[in-house]
């Protein structure tokens, strides 16, 4: 066991979406170097093949790693759908092996994913998962509350998620009239509504602009904003990350994400250590960031009228941006800095480590 590792497995710390920037955030914080982890991606970029062929030479590598007894503990960093079929091989290898294991909840969709989705058989098997996990750990209280109501017998660790913090911009330096979005853009994620709220907000700021820096339904995006005339106003970009990413956290006077499901957004995150005031949506984890009137402002998913309303007063404010975005930099400081969040993870390490030592000793 002296030589045993930790392991934690994700997706590859170069691709898109959350997971990876909390990952990589974890590791930036010194988690890594802490406790000696292995990074283990089981998943990437590329088409169906290309990430099955990841997913099993990843899975096989990490049997070369269990087989022998060489690792102490394993962090499974784990999603809906496809992301939980992936995790789901390495947990059942590393619970076989008497392995203590970690499911790191993240997705807003997992309650769709179990309760609508999945027939009786599946959702038996993802409580077996969450109620057999040595630890499951979630993004807010919101969560908790959730899978403590879902799978009564887990053990459930609320670790809010990791931001490395820069030096803010400061609020002179800004575009007063650009609206940022970060992410997966699509349906779910209010980008069309975001759209119809362009509409209204174009006639009272003519350069107003939208920037949409993510993947997924782009042309469809395109399209709709050509139908409501706001095709000059709305920028599509595709997705944006590293030193690009920084430029327009830079340049934007505020970030907007009306989404319907969330975990707890590494994007709102990253735009509130920023100095970026928050037009979001009181889902998943997001009112534990976004307090309604203080970092930012909350609207109801759907609601287009007050969507156009908040950002509004936010265009038309300077000072009230200025305001929001101090007060959101703060409380990055206090609770979201990685500086704050390693210290978690790392006595749930401790803990779960000792523990095993004990139960392998009796």
């Amino acid at each position: 066991m002296a030589t045993a590792r930790i392991v934690m497995v994700g997706t590859a710390l170069d691709t898109q979406g959350g997971v990876s920037a909390v990952a990589g955030a974890l590791k930036a914080g010194g988690l890594f170097s802490q406790f000696a982890v292995e990074y283990i991606a089981s998943h990437c970029e590329g088409g169906r093949v290309r990430k099955l062929a990841r997913a099993v030479r990843a899975w096989l590598y990490f049997l070369l790693l269990l087989l022998p007894g060489r690792v102490a503990l394993v962090h499974l960093h784990m999603a809906s759908r496809a992301s939980f079929w992936r995790k789901l091989a390495f947990f059942l290898s590393a619970f076989a092996w008497n392995v203590p294991v970690i499911v790191h909840l993240h997705g807003g969709e997992f309650p769709l994913f179990y309760g609508r989705e999945s027939p009786p058989l599946v959702r038996r098997l993802i409580g077996f998962v969450f109620e057999h996990a040595n630890r499951v750990i979630v993004l807010s209280h919101t969560w908790r509350e959730w899978v403590m109501t879902e799978f009564p017998k887990a053990r459930v660790s609320v670790v809010y998620n990791p931001v490395v913090l820069e030096a803010p911009t400061a609020c002179e330096a800004r575009d007063a009239a650009m609206l940022l979005v970060l992410g997966r853009l699509g349906k779910g994620k209010g980008t069309y509504d975001l759209l119809e709220a362009s509409v209204i907000l174009a006639e009272r700021f003519p350069r107003l602009q939208v920037l949409l820096a993510g993947d997924g339904e782009l042309e469809s995006i395109r399209s709709r904003a050509a139908a409501l005339g706001v095709a000059d106003k709305v920028r599509p970009l595709g997705w944006v990350g590293g030193d690009d990413k920084r430029v327009l956290l830079a340049r934007a006077s505020l970030y907007v994400l009306p989404s319907y499901h969330e975990g707890l957004p590494m994007s709102v995150l990253e735009a509130m250590a920023a100095g970026l005031p928050v037009v979001a949506t009181p889902v998943g984890g997001i009112p534990e960031a976004v307090s309604d009137g203080v970092e930012g402002f909350l609207v109801q998913p759907g609601d287009i009228v007050a969507l156009a309303d908040r950002v509004g007063r936010l265009l038309a404010d300077a000072d009230l941006r200025q305001r929001m975005g101090e007060a959101g930099r703060r409380k990055v400081e206090q609770l979201f800095a990685v500086e704050r969040i390693v210290p978690q993870i790392s006595a749930i390490y401790t803990e779960l480590r000792a523990e095993n030592i004990r139960v392998a000793a009796s």
